[in-house]
This record gives structure tokens, C-alpha cells and sequence, in this order.
């Protein structure tokens, strides 16, 4: 079986806590993500939380808050379900389906953030169909 850092994308783009809303959607926008991770610092790479696409949506969008004004740290989720690089992948792909993620944080011991596994990098980096399509059931039927 595969390990996480066999099909996790390295050096994620993050954002910081005070980092604007606006800014996290425009990097979600030009890069094409779902998410943008959200660091500590620089230095710590220590993951404190993520923003998502739905999270914009609920919590700027649906709460008529100001993009321009609002930081990372007031709507992104805290409780982070992550996984490690050595861990194997399916362990990755069960938290995914069962936690209903499209995409997981890969941290370090230190919880600093070394990459994220997203639906995408699963279907395209590893050859077994009815893995991915499990995957993709499983986050997507309700519990």
C-alpha cells in the first residue's frame, strides 16, 4: 500500500491567521484550490487551522460578512482532521471518506504542515479505481 507522501502534493500554498478572507479566496481562485491551510508562521509551518471554499460560502457569503475585513482566523475550521506522510494512504482516504473531506493536511510530528492530499492527487497518482471510487462515495453519502 501506499504512503501519503507517495501521492500528497508538497509545500502547500498556506495563508496566516490575520491573513484577509479576501485574500485566501483570490489564492483559492488563481491556484484552482478547495482549501488554503492555515499556518501558525513562516517559520513553524505549525498548522492552526483551514479555510474552505464552503466555509466562504457559509461564512462570508451566508453571514454578509466583508471579505475585505474579515480574517483567516474568524471562519476557518480549528479542528483539522489530518495525517502524517509515513501513514498509509489508506488510513488518509478512510478519515477523508468518513469525515466527509475532499481534501487532508499531511503535518509532521510538530503538526507543521508538509502537504495536503486532495480527491485529485488520489485519482491521479494512484491506480486503483475502486479505491478512488470509494473514496468519492464515501464523502459523498450522508451518515
Amino acid at each position: 500500500m501506499k504512503k501519503c507522501n507517495d501521492v500528497m502534493t508538497k509545500n502547500p500554498v498556506c495563508c496566516l491567521p490575520n491573513d484577509l478572507v479576501s485574500k485566501v479566496a483570490q489564492l483559492m481562485k488563481s491556484k484552482d484550490f478547495g482549501s488554503v491551510p492555515i499556518i501558525e508562521n513562516e517559520q513553524t509551518k505549525k498548522l492552526v487551522g483551514i479555510v474552505t471554499d464552503r466555509d466562504l460560502a457559509l461564512k462570508i457569503v451566508g453571514e454578509g460578512r466583508d471579505p475585505k475585513s474579515t480574517k483567516a482566523e474568524d471562519v476557518m475550521t480549528r479542528k483539522v482532521v489530518t495525517c502524517h506522510a509515513e501513514d498509509d494512504l489508506q488510513n488518509a482516504l478512510d478519515a477523508m471518506s468518513w469525515n466527509k473531506l475532499r481534501r487532508i493536511p499531511v503535518v509532521d510530528n510538530d503538526h507543521a504542515i508538509v502537504g495536503i492530499i486532495a480527491q485529485a492527487d488520489v485519482a491521479t497518482r494512484v491506480d486503483q479505481p475502486d479505491k478512488t471510487a470509494a473514496m468519492v462515495r464515501g464523502i459523498s453519502q450522508s451518515h
